[in-house]
């Protein structure tokens, strides 16, 4: 008798032997025929080594031999090698022309909270390269993630429990050719500055804590002039305010230390890694930063200022995980730290319309950031079904105290500061951001007589952030015009406590003068999903899946001075039903081809909504939230196709296609200090493109000894975008100048323009070579981004413009022996080509410079070793 399998599906597939196997035996143990010989077997779908096919989605991976080779600092730096990806302000990834709001960051699968005032993703630079094990970037969406999502879901993994223990220690010294033993700018601060730790120089003074405790606005109606002498002497005056040449400013450097083993025991084995780090990077830039306003066909200079700022940036980084393993089930629990303190000291001088003056405003500040998160993740295994699930309490924290600035006139060749009319201000801003979030994912191998390898999988997911903010701003008057001798007076006389009392300078709350001082926000949301994954057809493979998801946001203004009443508030309450599909072909055994359709949405952040001012030191201009934004939503399309020639070795091609209802857009409104950007809904867009990527290895023979001997890579990838935003004669938008009332959208938003953020051209190439023995890696590194929008111009003028141009780096790594030890010497050369950084608007033939400075060519060198 001859053995036949009643499987309608299964009848296709034959050709495998998970399906033959069982029939032959069955076959010859019922004594029949003798089943027939088999030449051959066509196994697909396995053959690919591939991590990028460890998903059923269209995903990019960075992984820890990428990291070492690229020899990136961050997971920032390293994500913009990656076909499609730009980094903005050396911390935000744009995932195929899509803003960050677009995207969303995670650490070994749990949300992050964020740092920034203006963001609600967590900033990439925050992550030092060294706790990396890879960085993946899924492109195409699956239910199991958030529904937050449109450009991309970036996932850092941390380093994993060793198998073998291992001691490592490194270190590195650089310079930038624009900065390293050339002239700054600086403020001592407190003497341990340098460490990136504040020895209390900027704690809130007591006399000034015991003010704010009781709930009144600091000024001469709440508080007598005795005691308003007492509070004003009380700030740090000559620390804080005196601004110093820096004649020859440091090197960079830094150095890192990493450690782990694991124990095998009766019951399982217990392992644990931990790694720490501390660097030290200083930049000065020497900045042109206009304004203009639209004259006739062109534009009008209206604020001519040049920037010379000097800040250093310190990262202290510590990562701990420890894990149990034992038979079908593994715990592990993760801690990660991170601090990162930025000390700017800036002078801005020339000619401004608005002062009617030749002025110049002198900068002081300590912008500190810092990260601790902590996650217990379990897997386990129950015959054919899979249990994993992972809770996490993340939290996050930005301190910027005494941001200080004072505005003088230049008068008869002197500079002067009369506190009664020229700007003077010190701030004191914190921010607070937590996320609990917990999951549970179930995934069950399904043997059943319809499709091959079916895997059904369900999960439920809870995430609950909250934030809060909070800036208090002050400054000092007098209430006649002072003499020019006083007017004269360097700095920390101006300011001395002989000069503070009712007959001098007399110091005034202005704390939310223009915006809310304060505002808190959270987001709720709650989800569940299903999804079937299977072979429904020979060689090819479905996913499909829907996702349910619900949320809350919140975003409420606080009156600091009527007990934390709320003021005006925004609340968002959303429920989504995100169906998600991808069908992947496996057409031969190392090529396939994927089409992805998907659901997914974006929220507005936090600060977009919050009517509250904030001064951003990287453009150096202000954001003012609008609470009237809504969700965006997103339909996204995905086709690429496949082939991969050896793990790491492959070359994809692919098209994409996303439609956004009510994208949200930056617009420049004035107001009576200058500009400010807020927010608003585009009525509609649509972003479309293709992107590309190859990575071989090569071993070619050149009758060369020394060229023979090597491995050469070449990568390169390439992406074109196109985007449009669409604003017809009907539609409206809803913008903060209005107070919510309707305003044609034509007035804000230019129909046919691109997103902000998106080039239309990305492309990356990498070219080198590693020795056979691996002993000597060599790589040139080339990035390309073409101009973006960085904000839409006030009503009739350009929008903003930047051109990020090409970077070329070189890396170059060589282990050797000595001392009976193996050392690594590594060199790092980035901006070979001395590209500059430069934002602008252009409008018949004029142009005018927003913020351009040098980036500067920089050098580094590192040695590290292991025991």
């Amino acid at each position: 008798m001859t053995h036949s399998i009643r499987r309608p599906v299964l009848g296709l597939l034959l050709c495998t032997s998970a399906l033959l196997a069982p029939g032959l035996v069955h076959a010859r143990a019922s004594g029949g025929e003798s089943a027939p010989e088999v030449d051959e077997l066509v196994v697909r779908g396995r053959y690919i080594p591939e991590v990028m096919r460890e998903t059923s989605e269209v995903t990019s991976v960075v992984t820890a031999e990428d990291l070492q080779r690229q020899g990136d600092d961050t997971a920032a730096m390293a994500l913009t090698r990656l076909a499609g990806l730009s980094v903005v302000s050396g911390k935000f990834v744009y995932v195929r022309g899509l803003g960050e709001r677009y995207s969303s960051a995670m650490l070994n699968g749990s949300p992050l909270p964020s740092p920034e005032p203006l963001q609600r993703v967590v900033p990439l630079d925050l992550f030092p390269s060294n706790v990396l094990a890879s960085v993946n970037v899924q492109k195409t969406y699956s239910v199991n993630y958030p529904g937050e999502f449109g450009g991309g879901l970036v996932d850092l993994r941390t380093v994993a429990i060793p198998d073998e223990p291992f001691l490592s220690f490194g270190a590195s010294l650089g310079a930038n050719f624009e900065t390293t033993l050339k002239r700054g700018v600086t403020h001592h601060g407190g003497d341990l500055d340098w460490l990136g730790v504040d020895d209390a120089t900027r704690k809130l003074p007591s006399a000034l804590r015991a003010a704010i405790q009781t709930g009144k606005r600091i000024d001469s109606t709440n508080f007598g002039d005795a005691e308003l002498q007492v509070i004003g002497q009380s700030f740090e005056n000559a620390n804080i305010n005196v601004l110093q040449n820096l004649g020859d400013v440091p090197f960079n450097g830094s150095f890192d230390v990493s450690g782990g083993r694991s124990w095998s025991l009766d019951w399982g084995t217990l392992g644990f890694v931990a790694v720490g780090g501390f660097d030290s990077g200083w930049s000065t830039r020497r900045a042109v930063q206009q304004e203009g306003v639209v004259s006739l066909d062109g534009l009008a200079v209206q604020e001519d200022l040049r920037s010379f700022s000097t800040q250093n940036d310190i990262v202290i980084n510590a990562l701990v995980s420890g894990a149990l393993e034992m038979d079908n089930h593994t715990l592990q629990w993760t801690n990660f730290y991170v601090r990162n303190v930025t000390k700017e000291t800036r002078s801005v001088e020339g000619e401004s319309a608005r002062a009617s003056n030749y002025i110049r405003d002198d900068h002081s500040a300590w912008y500190q950031r810092e990260l601790f998160d902590t996650q217990l993740t379990g897997q386990h295994v129950f015959g054919d079904l899979d249990v994993n699930w992972r809770g996490a309490y993340a939290r996050t924290e930005r301190d910027a105290p005494y941001e200080r600035q004072v505005r003088y006139r230049l008068v008869d060749g002197t500079y002067l500061h009369n506190p009664q009319s020229d700007a003077n201000f010190i701030r004191f801003g914190e921010l607070e951001d937590t996320a609990a979030s917990a999951a549970l994912d179930v995934r069950y191998r399904w043997d059943n007589p319809w499709f091959v390898d079916t895997t059904l999988s369900a999960g439920v997911a809870w995430l609950d952030t909250d934030r809060f903010s909070d800036q208090r701003a002050f400054r000092f008057t007098t209430t006649t015009t002072p003499p020019l001798s006083f007017q004269m007076q360097r700095v920390d006389y101006l300011y001395s406590d002989f000069n503070i009392g009712p007959n001098g300078l007399i110091l005034r709350e202005v704390t939310g003068s223009d915006g809310a001082a304060a505002y808190e926000a959270g987001l709720t949301t709650r989800a569940a999903y299903a999804q079937f994954e299977g072979e429904v057809l020979p060689a090819v493979r479905l996913t499909l899946g829907v996702r349910y998801e619900e949320g809350e946001q919140t975003v409420q203004a606080v009156d600091l001075f009527d007990g934390g009443a709320a003021l005006e508030g925004r609340r968002l309450e959303n429920d989504y039903v995100l169906p998600a599909g991808t069908v992947t072909w496996n057409f031969a055994e190392d090529q396939q081809l994927r089409f992805g359709a998907s659901k997914t949405i974006a929220r507005p952040q936090f600060r977009e909504q919050a009517p509250q001012l904030y001064l951003d030191p990287e453009s150096d201009r202000t954001f003012i939230g609008n609470p009237f934004l809504l969700d965006s939503e997103l339909l996204n399309f995905d086709l690429r196709y496949e082939r991969y020639f050896d793990r790491g070795q492959f070359a994809t091609i692919g098209a994409f296609y996303k439609d956004i209802d009510r994208p949200i857009e930056s617009v420049v409104n004035e107001s009576g200090s200058g500009l400010q950007q807020s927010f608003l809904n585009a009525p509609r867009a649509v972003l479309y493109g293709v992107e590309g990527e190859f990575k071989k290895s090569f071993e070619p023979s050149f009758g060369v000894g020394w060229l023979d001997d090597k491995r050469w890579l070449i990568a390169a990838n390439y992406t074109y975008t196109k985007s449009e935003v669409r604003a017809g004669d009907g539609d409206v938008v809803f913008p903060r100048t209005e107070a919510g009332r309707p305003a044609p959208a034509t007035t804000f938003v230019t129909d046919g323009s691109r997103l902000q953020g998106q080039s239309e051209h990305l492309a990356n190439l990498q070219f080198g070579f590693e020795s056979l023995d691996e002993m000597t890696q060599a790589t040139f590194l080339l990035n390309y981004a073409s101009e973006r929008i960085t904000a839409r111009g006030q009503s009739g003028a350009p929008d903003v413009v930047q051109d990020p141009g090409v970077m070329l780096d070189f890396t170059f790594r060589h282990r050797f022996e000595n001392w009976g030890r193996e050392f690594t010497f590594g060199v790092e050369a980035r901006n070979l080509l001395g590209e500059e950084f430069i934002e602008s608007q252009e409008r018949g033939g004029d142009e005018i410079i927003l913020n351009g400075y040098e980036l500067g060519r920089s050098l580094s060198v590192s040695l590290s070793t292991s025991f």
